[in-house]
């Protein structure tokens, strides 16, 4: 088992003590819609252990579980896949309080339950990763369940478009021939689930083959903005897609464009970057010598003598107001960054081409803060954040209000160790129904996808 936070605390006698993190909280959600809520309160009060033995929630809310791994899909395609990461909730204009729930499957090669290749939809048949489409009714109710994108590998996190669909992104960077894969990987897919957005398992091989997190679009301009999650240093690079066709729907990433990295001038490693507040300007974007990485990885290539701005864990990315927030999990000096934290977030302003830590969870961090390595955030309909936690021991889905106040929204029950030595699997895939009325999220292990309902604050 890796060494978690609370076992570094205890050893340094920083148990409880220091702060739960510094920087500004609001200015995550300045001019986001969300930021127009009260943002108020500091939780919902108490979990409440689940009779059932699932999922334990506050009182007043309520869960229902959607779909769970190996059951048969209603499509007859197979068994649910395992492993639901990265997931978004779109609504459906045709059919009133209904939507569509599309959920990656971070699948490798010997899963529990792979992806079904399906004909038409599946990229590389010796792949077993993907996403599955679940179309629900104004109550939750499962109307379809089926395959959107098969053969692809380890799809982690993604992000959607202005034109509603989902870029689903491969975190690895295997190629033809290595580990029994047919064809490369390490790109992004784009999954429609409507009939004028039709799935084509084909790559945008434009957006760049790396070590994909998730990704964001601005939507005055359609650049898209993208995260690295290498997993050796030297480690990720954020990136910008230059689309030639910007913001014409389906076929605007098809048509190539320009991959570019972040550089922070004098800044090689942002995990040095300690005070929250802290502003570069003159940001500069170098073109990518080689997006398909056909002989050497991105992070590897020679951006000239400056080089490009690596950082550690580099997570979710998400656009809000005029900016783009991208998240760096935790940096630890002993893997190769050049510093330590438990959580970074980052906002890059466009119009001023700047860039400015706004959060750090620091290794003095108070234990009650969502810090055994934060993974996926969603903006809340309160106006805060919904981080799901990622570590060992009890897993959580953590709330953190405008005001910088950390509670429990839930807590996963399903032992998946022994009596003796529990574990419980991370959660991932936070999202929420466009109105702000549903929270969907994902247990990783064994594979569950729940609706959570309650006395939503907005």
């Amino acid at each position: 088992m890796a060494t978690t936070r609370r076992q570094i605390l205890a050893g340094t006698g920083a148990l409880g003590a220091g702060i739960a993190f510094a920087g500004s909280i609001p200015d995550v959600f300045a001019g986001t819609a969300h930021a127009q809520g009260t943002g108020g309160g500091s939780g919902y009060g108490p979990l409440l252990p689940d009779p059932d033995g699932l999922l334990d929630l506050p009182r007043g809310f309520r869960y229902k579980v959607l779909s769970r791994e190996g059951d048969a899909m209603r499509s007859g395609e197979g068994p649910v896949p395992s492993n639901p990461d990265g997931m978004a909730a779109f609504g459906d204009s045709r059919r009133h309080n209904s939507l569509w729930l599309v959920r990656n499957h971070e699948n490798r090669m010997d899963s529990r339950a792979p992806v079904p290749a399906v004909e038409g939809l599946t990229y590389d048949p010796r792949a077993e990763g993907g996403c599955t489409v679940l179309e629900l009714d104004r109550h939750h109710g499962v109307r379809t369940e089926r395959v959107g994108i098969a053969g692809t590998s380890t799809n982690c996190a993604g992000g959607h478009t202005p034109w509603g669909t989902w870029l689903t992104c491969e975190e690895t960077e295997y190629k033809a021939g290595e580990e029994g894969y047919a064809k490369d990987h390490g790109f992004i897919f784009e999954v429609g689930f409507r009939k004028e957005h039709r799935t084509v398992p084909e790559p945008l091989t434009a957006m760049g083959r790396f070590q994909h997190e998730a990704v964001a679009i601005d939507p005055s301009n359609g650049i898209v903005y993208e995260t690295e999650d290498a997993f050796e240093a030297p480690f990720g690079l954020f990136y910008r897609f230059l689309p030639r066709r910007p913001l014409r729907g389906f076929d605007s990433l098809r048509a190539g464009g320009v991959l570019e990295a972040m550089r922070v001038p004098e800044v090689p490693d942002l995990s040095v970057v300690t005070e929250p507040g802290t502003t570069f300007d003159g940001i500069e974007w170098v073109e990518v010598p080689d997006p398909l990485a056909a002989e050497t990885p991105i992070r590897h290539q020679d951006f000239g003598l400056k080089g490009a701005t690596h950082a550690q864990k580099l997570e979710g990315c998400y656009w809000g107001g005029r900016s783009v927030y991208f998240v760096s999990s935790f940096a630890k000096s002993a893997e190769g960054s050049g510093g330590d934290h438990y959580g970074q977030i980052w906002r890059y302003d466009p119009e001023d081409n700047s860039l400015t830590l706004v959060v750090i969870f620091g290794p003095e961090s108070d234990l009650d803060m969502p810090g055994e390595e934060p993974d996926n955030i969603a903006l809340a309909p309160s106006g805060g954040l919904m981080v799901c936690e990622d570590g060992a021991g009890v897993q959580h889905v953590y709330g953190l209000t405008r005001r910088g106040t950390v509670y429990p929204m839930a807590r996963g029950r399903q032992n998946i160790g022994t009596p003796e030595e529990p574990e419980w699997g991370e959660f991932a895939g936070v999202t929420f129904s466009p109105g702000g009325q549903t929270m969907f999220v994902n247990c990783y292990t064994p594979g569950t996808t729940f609706a959570v309902t309650g006395p939503w604050r907005h």
